[in-house]
């Protein structure tokens, strides 16, 4: 198996041509013609991940997160992001990245985190893709859980669902209220706040949520928020992305192995002065 058949099994699941116009995804160091048999998925492409991702002799590292997002006119090893280049070339191991195309896929990186929070039946998409005809893809994806729950059992269940970081999980809104209609939304998702509403969602969660738009958001009331760790909301998506790639491979046939990395990448290291915390 060459990384260039790979690639075209990957993106037949996860069409780049889906991806935000600002985005930066597929192959950043590989060549098309060296053979593939193991592969990692992990979130973010930071040094922790590519030494595991080189320890375990992978030929490939599929990550959510870009590593050159933005242009660059060199990748010099004196730099953080030129050294992993260097390390990636020297090691024999590909990098590739599926950002925004994975976010809209259906399913996508919303649908793993819906299923890991506890959400169950049909999911439609919080933002839909208007190219889509299907109306399948999208940003984000709103669904039921089996039977209402008070919003401090949701967050619970969200927290026992998703993997454990420093900043936990946190709430905005009363911890009796019920709620039943979730959005999720994995990343960033202040941008999605009037989506929710407009969704008729009880419960938004979603991560890196600003001050001011979700204090102003609290005030209209109406949709209680749940933020998590931006890591950890995109995590679940990995072993989807993994199994799914294996079976466009021809499933137990295929003789590449694939790994998710369980390396907690997200940037908050501990928090002081929280109840229960140092």
């Amino acid at each position: 198996m060459t990384l260039h058949d790979v690639i075209a099994a990957f993106e037949s699941i996860y069409d780049p041509a889906w991806a935000a116009s600002w985005d930066a995804v597929g192959l950043v160091c590989g060549d098309p013609a060296q053979e593939v048999s193991r592969i990692m998925f992990a979130v973010d492409p930071v040094a922790a991940v590519v030494e595991e991702a080189v320890a375990w002799n992978a030929d490939l590292l599929i990550t959510h997160h870009p590593l050159l997002l933005r242009g660059v006119h060199g990748v010099p090893a004196t730099t953080p992001k030129g050294r992993l280049v260097h390390r990636l070339i020297s090691s024999g191991t590909a990098l590739y990245t599926a950002h925004t195309n994975a976010d809209v896929a259906d399913p996508g990186v919303s649908d793993a985190l819906a299923a890991a929070v506890g959400l169950s039946g049909p999911l439609r998409p919080l933002d839909p893709d208007p190219t889509d005809p299907a109306g399948r893809r999208g940003i984000g994806r709103v669904g039921e859980l089996a039977r209402p729950v008070p919003l401090r059992l949701f967050a619970r269940q969200a927290a026992a669902g998703l993997p454990a970081t420093a900043t936990g999980v946190r709430v905005c809104g009363d911890l009796d209220r019920p709620v039943r209609t979730v959005a999720v939304s994995g990343g960033a998702g202040d941008s999605l706040l009037g989506a929710a509403r407009a969704a008729g969602a009880d419960v938004f969660l979603t991560s890196d949520l600003r001050h001011h738009p979700a204090s102003e958001f609290a005030e209209e009331g109406g949709v209680a928020l749940v933020e998590v760790a931006h890591w950890a909301g995109e995590w679940p998506w990995l072993a989807d992305g993994a199994a799914r790639l294996t079976r466009a491979l021809g499933g137990e046939a295929t003789n590449v192995e694939t790994r998710v990395s369980a390396l907690v990448t997200d940037a908050w290291t501990e928090v002081i002065g929280a109840p229960g915390r140092s």
